[in-house]
């Protein structure tokens, strides 16, 4: 899928910013790390881990979350049939407790196309934002300084351009503080916004004829 390159980088990646390879890891932030691979996730999701950004936080790590379709028959059909992909970025800082409220900052993206029906719901971008607060909350992930923006685009194409006519995308960028180092409900959470925002059906549900 064209959303994320998962990288080879094993689960706790090596130090970054110019740090020896060999210096150890804050043990907070090699627990954190560890705890995102932890999660329960649906079948319809994969996760790996991808690049992350540099400079932000003296430690940093990434994973992608990305929405397998398949291409069996008998799978429940979805809202939409677009690309769906997401990244979660974890960025560790001892120092930056004021600032952050705690040093362990979860940084989320999220992108996925939409389908008409869906994308002309004006109330589709505070809709999304509440799959996360109410996710974080009944998944008990503890957090605070929950923060973002959530947008939906609308564009036509013209002319001699491949594509359909009409697309819809939307787009969530949100940040917050964990107040653990246990991770794994925070990307559950994560996962079931992107879950929703790809028109998954819920957890279990069937077509009719699916054995």
């Amino acid at each position: 899928m064209r959303g994320v390159m998962f990288s080879e980088q094993s689960t706790i990646p090596p130090s970054r910013d110019g740090r020896a390879d060999d210096e150890a890891l804050p043990a907070d932030f090699s627990a954190a790390v560890e705890s995102l691979y932890h999660a329960r996730l649906r079948d319809e999701l994969s996760l790996g881990t991808i690049r992350p950004p540099q400079r932000l936080a003296p430690y940093s790590h990434a994973v992608g979350l990305e929405v397998d379709r398949g291409e069996n028959p008998d799978d429940p059909q979805t809202d939409s049939d677009g690309d769906a992909f997401g990244r979660l970025i974890l960025l560790h800082d001892p120092q930056a407790e004021e600032a952050w409220d705690g040093s362990m900052r979860l940084v989320a993206y999220i992108q996925a196309d939409m389908d008409d029906e869906v994308a002309s719901d004006p109330l589709l971008p505070d809709v999304a934002w509440q799959w996360l607060t109410e996710g974080l909350d009944n998944l008990e992930a503890g957090h605070t300084n929950l923060g973002g923006t959530v947008t939906s685009t609308s564009s036509m194409r013209f002319g001699e351009i491949g594509g359909p006519p009409r697309a819809h995308q939307l787009e969530m960028r949100a940040s917050w503080t964990a107040t653990g180092t246990d991770l794994s409900a925070h990307v559950e959470a994560f996962a079931d916004v992107l879950a929703h925002v790809a028109g998954l059906p819920p957890e279990g549900v069937r077509t009719l004829g699916a054995h």
